[in-house]
């Protein structure tokens, strides 16, 4: 198989069940900033740090990939009534939701209380989980647009808020690990 097909030269793409879309369609540019997240998490990954938020990150990596591929395929509700049926995709589910509170409450145990607002920064994997986090909660608002149009899973626009909770955690605790501390937000540095 080739890597380059010519098929999307005219700025289209395929979503899965075969429905041709143009290229700056809301739900591809959903799954696409789900998959620049994905990318952030790689980056981050990178970076190297314990084993405990490496093994998180890659477990969150095979997540988005089955986000992804379920917001790649329109439901039933959403298609022409001609078009062949969408094929069946792993889906976000509650559980997966549930999963990612629970490793919350495991990352944020050994943290100390937030006293103020807390600037991206500190250590390298900090900052890149930062930047993930960014563009989480992003693939979250390009969701919500995309559910005001087309049907989305309530439970993977839940899945993208937690997701990006769990990001700041880890920022927060990639710096704990390696002594450096949250960086504060000022709101008059200068004075």
């Amino acid at each position: 198989m080739k890597l380059y097909t010519r098929r999307g030269d005219d700025g289209s793409t395929d979503l899965f069940g075969g429905q041709r879309v143009p290229k700056d369609a809301l739900r591809v540019e959903t799954y696409g900033t789900v998959d620049e997240l994905n990318g952030a998490l790689g980056l981050a990954l990178a970076a190297g740090g314990s084993k405990e938020i490496l093994d998180i990150l890659r477990e969150q990596q095979a997540l988005l990939f089955v986000l992804g591929s379920q917001l790649a395929c329109p439901s039933s509700a959403d298609t022409d009534s001609a078009a062949p049926p969408a094929p069946a995709v792993p889906a976000i589910t509650a559980a997966h939701v549930q999963r990612l509170e629970d490793l919350i409450d495991l990352v944020c145990q050994p943290l100390p209380p937030m006293r103020t607002f807390i600037l991206p920064g500190g250590c390298e994997l900090a900052a890149r989980l930062h930047l993930a986090r960014a563009i989480c909660r992003r693939a979250e608002r390009v969701g919500v647009s995309l559910s005001r149009h087309e049907s989305v899973p309530p439970t993977a626009l839940i899945f993208l808020n937690r997701l990006s909770d769990l990001l700041f955690a880890l920022a927060r605790r990639a710096n704990q690990l390696q002594g450096i501390p949250d960086v504060p937000w000022v709101a008059n540095p200068s004075t």
